[in-house]
């Protein structure tokens, strides 16, 4: 984790805070890196004494150019959350109002199990025009297998370790997750299968090091990590061979829709092996690394309404446990 530098008259009390939110098991990164652009922000502006004015709180709070609703709620969040720890350490400090949460307005994409087949064998049959040491290429075959068979997230796949991967026991250890909490994935022999492939393929490269117990599971042909950039690219590309249609920024279809893909999916294969959906939901939920039962809800939403048939057994249940949104907001009202 970057360690920044803060110069501004807030710097120790923004090191300060930062501190005792780790100390809480946050992991504070994008925290970090907004209040280091404060810190910048106070430098600009002459202010002589400690203490958030109305004024530039208003002015850091203003809109940037093609800034989302959600960016600057986080950044108001951010800041509100430091002016409240200058006044609990007695400092006079303007605490702005939060607007109302934006929300997430994205509809996850489901894709198909033909359309995941489409995408296995288009990552397969891709090749380079040119030599590129540092392309993500090289990956994509197992990678995606392994989002799609285990739900994983894609920065969760790419922070793998060699020593993170059991293939003989058939299990992956998460380190520091979302959750700020280690988690043990375990996979099938099929996925066990192709890591193998992967692993020969990847250990025949002429890189000194690549099957250090520190060294990244998944590096490109020059041994280093892959960037999510570089493997954001590979995967438009893929689908695009694959003959999905990419709607644009925003609206996906996404690489994270796998993980989507595959909680709904394990849900029709539990539906198929007779398993009730209600009792299987705590299981997936933990397997996918969530805190509660409501943070699976969006799956079992989402697979009632492509496979209303699997659900219309156990819907009353679900609509008992977790009331509609409908029902949610006459709550909160």
């Amino acid at each position: 984790m970057k360690n920044r530098i803060f110069s501004s008259i807030y710097a120790p009390y923004i090191s300060e805070f930062i501190d005792f939110k780790r100390s809480l098991g946050y992991k504070y990164g994008e925290q970090e890196r907004i209040l280091s652009n404060f810190d910048k922000f106070m430098l600009e502006h002459d202010n002589d004494s400690i203490g958030l004015s109305k004024e530039i709180t208003d002015q850091w709070c203003e809109r940037h150019n093609n800034e989302s609703e959600l960016t600057i709620y986080n950044r108001m969040v951010c800041i509100t959350q430091f002016s409240g720890h200058l006044r609990n350490r007695g400092i006079k400090s303007y605490i702005p109002q939060l607007p109302k949460y934006p929300g997430c307005t994205y509809i996850p994409y489901i894709y198909s199990y033909d359309e995941m087949t489409l995408i296995f064998e288009a990552s397969d049959n891709l090749r380079l025009r040119q030599r590129n040491m540092g392309s993500s290429l090289f990956i994509m075959p197992c990678l995606l297998r392994m989002l799609y068979a285990t739900g994983i997230r894609i920065g969760e796949a790419l922070a793998l370790q060699n020593k993170d991967v059991y293939i003989q026991d058939r299990c992956l250890i998460l380190r520091g997750t979302k959750n700020g909490k280690d988690r043990l994935v375990p996979f099938t022999k099929t996925l066990a299968d192709v890591c193998m492939e992967y692993i020969d393929q990847r250990n025949a490269l002429p890189v000194v090091g690549i099957t250090r117990q520190d060294n990244p599971f998944f590096v490109s042909p020059n041994g280093m990590r892959c960037k999510h950039g570089s493997v954001y690219d590979w995967f438009r590309k893929i689908i695009e061979r694959a003959g999905i249609p990419f709607v644009g920024d925003r609206h996906g279809p996404r690489i994270h829709d796998i993980r989507h893909s595959f909680a709904c999916h394990s849900f029709i294969k539990l539906a198929d092996q007779g398993m009730d959906l209600y009792c299987s939901w705590p299981y997936l939920s933990t397997y996918l690394g969530h805190q509660s039962l409501q943070a699976t809800e969006q799956y079992v939403r989402l697979t009632a309404q492509l496979y209303p048939e699997l659900l219309k057994d156990t819907d009353r249940l679900y609509i008992d446990i977790l009331p509609q949104a409908e029902d949610k907001q006459k709550v909160q009202l």
